[in-house]
């Protein structure tokens, strides 16, 4: 199908093309998925109306929200130009430190779930920033989730590296109900193929994504675990490069599909990079939702410095929030998040509340706490 112009339609009608055949599963063109990242100033409302429509179609008004806890800090062996935790870069005392860090305990992973769970958070994350976990380190995140599991009404969620069938099927015994293993790095994102070395050198795409990641998100599908996997916007990429990424996801079919921003750390290669624009960051965002319309789409990590002033308008293509932080940097407060989403007229998904009630009972978490 030849590309839609803006000549033979106007604005509006574009959108509404967009959304009609996002909707019954018809993929858009290169051409027109640059019509989204280029639209004009006066064309951010109309387009995240018609990215709406899309999310509505799958998610009415919910909003999921998510908390991640870093499992094991830094020490990794990677040499990704965005992340503070590699060993190889990173400025003393807020980067990471050489040599190993040690595993949280299962006590504190669990500690850390029922404060997830305390806020009624949809989901719980346990991160490890590796290329694989120990046997130890995994024998204390599949404990904690059987702890959790008994204790709590959460849904888990685990980021360890590389996955074997072995180790997949562990986890979901245990009680983890989804996987994140990102198209190239070991925590967050990325990048198309093109750009990839320009971010990652210790390893080719070739070894990274065609015989590692690719492979993982297959081996936690087969599993039976839900996927996740996202990208960073604001590495320098092209947006030729944004929109292989996110062609790259929707060929995988995964579930959820977080969408990071560049938050540069001191002392890691990519220190220098300025954060992105709001409106581009609201357009990247709209691009997902057209390319991936089934996914959970999330807005993760540089949410509140990039999107700024404009971060209740993620809430029209995307359906889910991290809140309380990404594992290196600081995050909102779960109840201002809780009051944006309710502010701007969304309903708060809260895990083990009557669907009727979510709102009501986000009102009274997100009132200020008194002695």
């Amino acid at each position: 199908m030849p590309d839609v112009s803006a000549s033979h339609f106007d604005r509006r009608n574009l959108w509404e093309t967009f959304v009609d055949r996002s909707i019954s599963g018809e993929r858009l063109t290169r051409g027109e998925c640059l019509e989204v990242l280029d639209a004009a100033e006066d064309e951010l409302l109309p387009l995240s109306q018609a990215a709406f429509r899309v999310r509505k179609a799958h998610f009415g008004r919910r909003v999921q929200i998510h908390v991640l806890e870093d499992a094991k800090v830094g020490a990794c062996s990677e040499d990704c130009g965005f992340c503070s935790q590699s060993s190889k870069q990173g400025e003393k005392g807020k980067g990471s430190p050489l040599g190993e860090e040690p595993m949280e305990s299962v006590e504190a992973l669990v500690t850390a779930a029922s404060r997830a769970a305390g806020i009624r958070a949809k989901r719980f994350c346990m991160v490890t920033v590796t290329l694989g976990p120990s046997e130890k380190a995994l024998d204390a995140i599949c404990e904690a989730a059987r702890r959790i599991k008994a204790k709590h009404d959460i849904e888990l969620c685990a980021s360890l590296g590389p996955l074997t069938e072995k180790r997949a099927q562990r986890l979901v015994e245990s009680g983890v109900d989804r996987f994140n293993h990102n198209l190239e790095t070991s925590e967050n994102l990325e990048t198309s193929e093109r750009y990839f070395d320009k971010v990652v050198t210790a390893r080719s795409w070739a070894e990274r994504i065609k015989a590692e990641r690719i492979k993982t998100v297959k081996i936690a599908k087969e599993s039976g675990l839900d996927t996740r996997c996202g990208g960073i916007v604001g590495l320098g990429e092209s947006e030729d490069d944004l929109i292989e990424l996110a062609i790259a996801l929707r060929e995988l079919k995964v579930d959820s599909v977080p969408v990071n921003f560049l938050d540069s750390r001191p002392g890691t290669a990519l220190e220098a990079h300025q954060h992105i624009h709001p409106r581009y960051a609201l357009r990247a965002l709209c691009l997902f939702r057209f390319i991936c319309p089934e996914a959970d789409v999330r807005v993760a990590g540089g949410r509140e410095v990039n999107l700024r002033s404009m971060q209740s308008m993620a809430l029209y293509p995307a359906n889910s929030i991290f809140t309380a932080g990404y594992l290196t940097t600081n995050g909102n407060k779960p109840t201002d998040d809780m009051q944006m989403i309710m502010d701007a007229g969304f309903e708060v998904e809260l895990s083990g509340v009557e669907p009727g009630l979510i709102n009501d009972e986000a009102q009274r978490l997100s009132l200020p706490m008194v002695d």
